[in-house]
């Protein structure tokens, strides 16, 4: 501001210029740091979080590279306001700023009330895009430059400040000659005369276009990720519905069969204690497509199932309800567990949505002790007697969807008063393959031969997997042979 309107203020001194280099290299320090953590973050343009926290990165660096030049511009003195009518001379024609610099983007003026004088910097020029060599706007020229729907705006800021010594502080946007649109950041205050009265108007402008834009980003991917977390949330409560409404309706233990059917063996002989147990994937993981079944059929023979199809989410948990239901439906139709899975892989291949699916299929039939099963891509049942386990030797069968013309073999064998039968669905244990799994469930043959129930069993493997943080969900289905 020049002197000649502020002989009662002292000149400003500047700041001990150690001091301030230190607080210039302590800001281009954190700024490289920001710069290589944004650097490193990957975003693919897919995920809500992190366009979010890219956007976020990217207003950091505009912050501090605004601090950067701001120490620099205090470090140095304030720029010279240039001339009221500038001489089109070589002096007077600013130089480009360097490229990154905001020394362009920040600019000053003067409006002296009584002379109708009006000073500008070279940076002032630079921001409103007006050629160095043309007069300065007045006050009653600004708003000319000034969108419409901000006019408004602006006169109500420059009346303020100038009738009732109100201090400037407010944003408006200017249509620049080339077309551009930029956001201008005004502050600035009164000069008051000795009679108190206003003799002039001094102002500092800063083009704020960029880092508006930049919040602007933050706003709308902050929104973006709200929705998609409203919108997984929402999808995790359907899918864990839908899951509930077609997982078998009983809880805890279950004896299976229940009453005699026609054909079927007397109450009273061999049958089966079952217990089962879904454990749940990780607080925010997607429901996934597995599952477990035990259901008496037709002829008093028992179905044991379970499975696990591909993907998370209501689509993939939907697909397993239309699986769980045919399974159950050709099962009561007295399908032999080989078939079954034959029809099932075409029906699995023929969806609109392809997808690949794991399951062991088991009919047990009370009366002989005979348990026939089949397998596609999945870990075999784990048969536990008199205190140790072994693997049941797998018949062949590839994974449900893999290829159309899929053939299916089938294995039979026969169990014992005593005999423990473990299914599981894979993601038991988290990080571990099929083999390490199966270990760690046949450590425990020791402790299952000493269990009273099925129920007791699968607390013991609840126990041993349960705290164990999954990214999918897993089943666990136990059945133990009783007199």
């Amino acid at each position: 501001m020049p002197s000649h309107l502020s002989a009662d203020r002292p000149a400003p001194q500047p700041p001990g210029r150690g001091s301030v280099d230190a607080l210039i290299s302590q800001a281009r320090r954190l700024k490289g740091d920001v710069d290589a953590v944004r650097r490193d973050a990957q975003d693919d343009g897919s995920d809500p979080q992190g366009r979010w926290q890219r956007a976020l990165y990217d207003l950091a660096l505009h912050q501090l590279s605004d601090l950067d030049e701001h120490l620099a511009q205090l470090r140095d003195g304030p720029a010279d306001l240039a001339p009221a009518a500038p001489a089109p001379t070589e002096q007077s024609v600013p130089t480009a700023p360097r490229r990154g610099s905001l020394l362009s983007r920040v600019g000053s003026a003067e409006w002296n009330l009584l002379t109708d004088e009006a000073s500008w910097s070279g940076e002032l020029y630079q921001i409103l895009g007006r050629d160095p060599a043309a007069p300065p706007l007045t006050l009653d020229e600004l708003p000319a430059v000034v969108l419409d729907e901000d006019r408004p705006k602006l006169t109500s800021m420059v009346t303020d400040c100038l009738v009732d010594a109100k201090p400037i502080d407010g944003e408006f946007r200017v249509l620049r000659p080339d077309g551009a649109v930029r956001t201008v950041h005004m502050m600035g205050e009164p000069v008051l005369d000795t009679d108190g009265s206003t003799a002039s108007m001094w102002a500092v402008l800063r083009d704020v276009s960029e880092l508006r834009r930049s919040q602007s980003v933050v706003s709308e991917t902050r929104d973006s990720l709200q929705r998609h977390r409203h919108h997984a949330q929402t999808e995790h409560r359907l899918a864990v519905e839908l899951q509930e409404a077609v997982l078998p309706p009983w809880r805890g233990s279950l004896r299976l069969p229940q009453q005699a059917a026609e054909g079927g063996p007397e109450r009273g002989s061999e049958s089966l204690d079952l217990a089962a147990r879904r454990l749940p994937s990780s607080a925010g993981a997607r429901i996934g497509g597995n599952w477990y079944d035990a259901l008496q059929l037709a002829d008093g023979d028992t179905l044991l199932s379970v499975g696990d199809l591909t993907g998370h989410g209501v689509a993939v948990t939907s697909g397993m309800a239309t699986l769980l239901g045919a399974v159950r439906g050709m099962a009561m139709a007295g399908t032999a567990p080989a078939q079954l899975l034959s029809w099932l892989n075409q029906l699995l291949h023929a969806t609109a949505q392809p997808a690949l699916g794991g399951t062991v299929c088991c009919r047990y039939r009370p009366g002989t002790r005979a348990l026939t099963w089949a397998q596609a891509g999945h870990p075999a049942p784990l048969l536990f007697r008199d205190g140790t386990g072994r693997r049941l030797s797998a018949p062949d069968g590839v994974l449900l969807g893999a290829t159309s013309g899929a053939v299916y073999e089938q294995a039979e064998e026969t169990l014992e008063a005593g005999d423990l039968l473990v299914l599981h669905t894979d993601g038991l244990a988290p990080g571990h393959d099929s083999t390490a799994t199966e270990n760690r469930l046949l450590d425990l043959a020791p402790r299952f031969a000493g269990a009273r129930t099925a129920q007791d069993c699968v607390r013991m493997v609840v126990e041993e997997f349960g705290e164990t943080e999954r990214e999918d969900d897993a089943c666990v289905l136990i059945a133990r042979v009783t007199s």
